[in-house]
């Protein structure tokens, strides 16, 4: 047998290759036939100029054979990089990596223990909390701070997470124009504008508008990433029964062609730049109007996301940590696992918004702790057991024999660590110690966790030259965007 028969792995696909070319082939044909708006004339010209049919008000049809080439264009592998210049991640195949999302409005307070408006200083912290834990691969702002000016608040939490830690970052920006400073400081970190397209840091997120359209703004910026070789994460975020069919199947085809026309805009513009791609699909909650995050069909669309891009072989994009409840509680808990464990038996590959409470609203650093225990138990599940002689353990097993004891064995010493799952956080105690020790729930010891971090964890600081260029760019863009409207 050869070592990948002597691996035991689960194994999880939703769609058949029959079901996959189903919905091929009618996400085709509604960007044959349904076309997508097009708001940027610039991209409109471009299209037509590669062959598409253009309507009035800017619709766009796309034939299907420049679909096909530019998914055969866009780029199976795409490496990250933390800013002290080492890999990071390989965006490829079934590996998946987690990490934060951005803008949550809300955050809960450490100290007071409240839900308050997000600050400045909940994205220093969130980045100081990720960038002590293994099992978050990257970061994002996670909050959306109220107290930075509204035209900086991008540029300021870019500029805060750099200074807080070295993992890639997963950001957002409001328009072309502040995507340009915060390229500019990511460069200053790198070495200049050629390391970092060697060695990209960053990974925009942008995406068109449901249904079927893509914004002025929104191509700007996918263009910029094309043009600078930066990895765009471009995928539309439907919610079922609003912006997209309620059928499963009618969403998942329209999220599809969403995300393949961004495919066809951006390669289009560089052939072979860095794209994740994909589609989420919310639900719209007929009883109470809800953006709802954490239910089983999302999950299902986004497993047939990835049964889709890995049939591409483009990289995609996920969305796990995440759950409708307001606050860290028992259905907390049990959305963010549900949904972590799927994306990992997805082999999605850039899962992003880790952490998230109330529908994508809400923050709190200990949800973090919390969810990055769970990724940790996810992927000891995720990556099985093997079966090879060692492992078998029958001569082990021969000289301990009937009624003996394996606790003392070498194999017992050699393997334990490596086969047996360790908790940090979860409660292993038996009764009486558990009682003595104050009874604590996960949540207690993921907020004590937490606050240790906060106290104690001192990131990778950045050069003085590097703080020095990072300020002078701020303070610029202060000057240069005071008076900016954003275009969406």
């Amino acid at each position: 047998m050869n070592k990948e028969t002597l691996q035991c792995k689960p194994a999880y696909r939703l769609l058949t290759l029959d079901q996959i070319n189903r919905l091929h082939g009618a996400t085709l044909e509604l960007l044959e036939t349904a076309g997508v708006r097009v708001l940027y004339p610039e991209a409109v010209d471009m299209l037509a100029a590669a062959g598409c049919r253009v309507k009035s008000d800017n619709i766009v049809l796309i034939p299907g054979d420049l679909v096909e080439a530019c998914i055969q264009s866009a780029p199976s592998s795409i490496t990250l990089y933390n800013r002290l210049g080492n890999e990071a991640m390989c965006l490829e195949g079934r590996r998946t990596y987690f990490g934060m999302g951005t803008d949550l409005i809300q955050t809960y307070d450490m100290e007071s223990g409240r839900m308050r408006p997000s600050r400045l200083c909940d994205v220093a912290n969130a980045a100081r909390v990720a960038d002590a834990l293994p099992d978050i691969d990257f970061i994002g702002s996670y909050a959306l701070p109220c107290d930075s000016p509204a035209n900086l608040m991008y540029i300021d939490s870019f500029k805060t997470e750099l200074e807080n830690s070295v993992k890639p970052i997963f950001y957002t920006a409001a328009g072309s124009q502040d995507i340009r400073v915060i390229y500019e400081m990511a460069a200053a970190v790198m070495g200049g504008k050629d390391m970092l397209r060697k060695k990209p840091i960053l990974i925009h997120y942008a995406e068109p508008l449901s249904p079927l359209t893509h914004s002025t703004g929104a191509i700007q910026k996918l263009f910029f990433c094309a043009d600078n070789g930066i990895p765009v994460n471009y995928t539309p975020g439907m919610m079922s029964g609003a912006t997209a069919p309620v059928t499963l199947a009618g969403a998942i085809a329209l999220g599809n062609a969403e995300a393949l026309s961004g495919i066809v805009l951006h390669q289009l513009r560089a052939k072979g730049a860095p794209i994740i791609s994909g589609f989420g699909m919310s639900t719209f909650d007929m009883k109470t109007s809800a953006c709802v995050y954490g239910c089983p069909e999302y999950r299902l669309a986004l497993s047939a996301c990835a049964d889709l891009f890995h049939f591409y072989q483009i990289p995609m994009w996920g969305t796990a940590g995440v759950t409708d409840a307001h606050c860290i509680d028992p259905q907390a808990s049990m959305e963010w696992t549900a949904s972590l464990m799927t994306a990992a038996l997805d082999g999605a590959n850039l899962v992003h918004d880790v952490g998230y409470l109330g529908q994508g609203l809400v923050g709190h650093p200990a949800a973090l702790v919390m969810c990055s225990e769970i990724i940790s138990y996810v992927r000891r599940m995720v990556r099985g057991f093997e079966i090879d002689t060692e492992h078998l353990a029958l001569d082990v097993i021969h000289d301990v024999g009937p009624q003996g004891d394996f606790i003392s064995t070498n194999h017992t010493f050699d393997f334990f660590r490596k086969e047996h799952w360790q908790p940090h956080l979860c409660n292993r105690r038996i009764l009486d110690n558990w009682q003595a020790a104050g009874e604590k729930t996960w949540a207690d010891t993921a907020l004590e966790k937490t606050r240790e971090i906060l106290a104690d964890h001192r990131p990778i600081p950045l050069s003085s030259d590097v703080l020095s260029s990072l300020n002078a760019l701020r303070q610029q863009a202060e000057t240069d965007l005071k008076h900016t409207r954003f275009e969406s």
